[in-house]
């Protein structure tokens, strides 16, 4: 694999300094094998702040690329941005790690992978928060059979809209965005890190009607024109057998739903929030019906946004496979372009891809040193 590290920091050039790399930057200093060397956005001004703090130099996009002392490029633009930043990055030779979705669709991102894998060079993607002590947590759990066999899991994630919250969330409601392409990948991911990889869907979905308008910051009162499906069900049949219901909506002002939960031969599970790295599992079982929380048994403690990053670079450093993958990140696409394809002509749709499931991270594991 190119690019190794031989003990040293992976030099890291983020392209994109938007909301989401503030999370990024937050925890860049626990991770000791990522280092960041340089910035571009098309906000110049923006750049340049975001360079002053961190140290680092403000490049254009194509200086960054060109950079002989950038090993990877972070890839934090928009969703329609993903594909083309990625395949720019490999072309100048760097490893890839890029938010979620991979692209906008599976033809987008075939291209990326089989460039990355002609140039011996690694592709990553966001959610990594499925590699902290919650998610992993509820791993352990179900590896070591707390619940019996898994059976069937069920996920309900809804919101009224991030209009309601995020400063400029046009792009939410644009292709490669909507409730199944910015949060399903967070769910998605967390089905296939239990239970492997899905071989058949089917699903249905809707578009809202309701005025979509920016509550705050300098754009609140502006209309958003909505361009994606709005309320998402799905039902995923994975290869182990299990079956998966996922619900996820910008259409729901309040629920009493459980957001996340596994259902075994001996008990049920609940699954802490993959949005987020920790949390606390629980367990009911079949001899006692109440449910009682689990302690941390597995993942990165104290993680954040970037941990994914450090464990590629822990990965292209002892020749392993890194957990939050390109592979991981085009099947979970080809789920929900297969779950939308599936509404769109009411029929089950068989999925091409497969996937391994990613190791599991050990209790105490830290991403720059195991």
């Amino acid at each position: 694999m190119g690019g190794t590290l031989n003990g040293s920091a992976l030099n890291v050039g983020v392209i994109g300094v938007g909301n989401i790399s503030r999370q990024y930057f937050e925890h860049f200093p626990a991770l000791p094998n990522l280092s960041v060397r340089a910035v571009a956005d098309l906000d110049v001004d923006r750049a340049a702040v975001v360079a002053r703090e961190q140290d680092a130099e403000a490049l254009t996009v194509d200086a960054l690329l060109a950079h002989p002392d950038v090993d990877v490029v972070l890839n934090l633009t928009i969703p329609q941005a993903h594909a083309g930043v990625a395949l720019a990055a490999l072309a100048a030779g760097k490893h890839v790690y890029g938010e979620k979705p991979l692209a906008l669709d599976i033809a987008e991102a075939t291209p990326v992978l089989e460039r990355a894998q002609a140039l011996d060079l690694r592709v990553g993607s966001a959610p990594d928060t499925v590699l902290g002590t919650g998610v992993q947590t509820a791993r352990a759990v179900l590896d070591g059979g707390g619940i019996g066999v898994p059976l069937g899991a069920a996920v309900s994630w809804t919101a009224p809209g991030h209009e309601l919250w995020h400063p400029a969330p046009a792009f939410y409601y644009q292709p490669g965005g909507g409730p199944l392409f910015d949060m399903g990948p967070y769910y998605l991911t967390a089905l296939v890190t239990f239970f492997g990889p899905v071989v058949r869907v089917s699903g249905a979905s809707s578009r809202s009607t309701r005025e979509r308008t920016v509550a705050t910051g300098p754009q609140a009162g502006t209309h958003i024109p909505v361009e994606v499906d709005t309320h998402v069900t799905a039902i995923l049949e994975h290869a182990s057998g299990v079956i998966s219901t996922v619900t996820v909506s910008f259409d729901v002002w309040a629920t009493r739903i459980p957001l996340f939960e596994v259902y075994g031969t001996e008990g049920t599970l609940s699954v802490p929030d993959p949005n987020a790295f920790s949390g606390t599992p629980a367990i009911a079982t079949a001899g006692d019906r109440e449910f009682r929380d689990v302690p941390v048994a597995a993942g990165y403690a104290d993680a954040g946004r970037g941990y994914g990053l450090a464990d590629l670079a822990r990965a292209i450093e002892t020749g392993r496979p890194h957990r939050a993958s390109g592979g991981l990140a085009f099947h979970v696409l080809e789920i929900m372009e297969a779950v939308l394809a599936a509404g769109a002509r009411h029929e089950v749709v068989a999925l091409a891809s497969t996937v391994e499931r990613p190791a599991l991270v050990p209790l105490g594991a830290r991403p720059e040193s195991w």
